[in-house]
């Protein structure tokens, strides 16, 4: 069997043939504060004001998304700045949106979260993404400080 060569090519489970299949729109809502809206922003028919419609599959990572939203946000091109998704969703239960945490990307590292995709966060169409944006200066610095005085300030109350 000299001269012959086995070639098996890997393809992911969740990869979409993005010449074949159609993109769906996805509403991004963008919180420049380093927090995530609130739930009842999204209830009751509204959403937050500050929205972005990206075109994508979902096979779209969250670093793909998170580069879409620098193009049109400046301020968020900077080393260090911190993307924080979250899904929301309508419960099947009750008639209102729930939100939950996918996972962070940071502009300029790699990071574990930077290739799942979002068939991977189990994103289903319709969904909202509310993405959390933190410029390097106020996570590396403040937020911190912030919460070591919050958390000794809870601890030396009598109980």
């Amino acid at each position: 069997m000299a001269g012959v060569e086995l070639v098996i090519e890997e393809k992911k489970e969740d990869s979409v043939d993005r010449q074949k299949v159609c993109p769906f729109l996805l509403r991004v809502f963008v919180s420049p504060t380093g927090h995530h809206y609130k739930i009842v922003d999204y209830n009751k028919g509204n959403t937050p004001q500050n929205e972005l419609q990206i075109y994508t599959w979902k096979d779209a990572t969250l670093n793909e998304l998170a580069l879409l939203v620098k193009e049109v946000n400046p301020e968020a091109r900077r080393k260090g700045t911190k993307f924080t998704f979250a899904l929301v969703y309508p419960d099947p239960r009750a008639p209102v949106y729930r939100m939950r945490e996918i996972g962070t990307t940071v502009t300029g590292q790699k990071g574990a979260d930077d290739l799942k995709s979002l068939a991977q966060a189990r994103f289903s169409i319709g969904d909202y993404m509310d993405i959390a944006i933190s410029t390097p200066d106020s996570w590396n610095s403040g937020s911190r400080k912030g919460f070591t005085q919050s958390y000794n300030n809870h601890r030396s109350r009598p109980y």
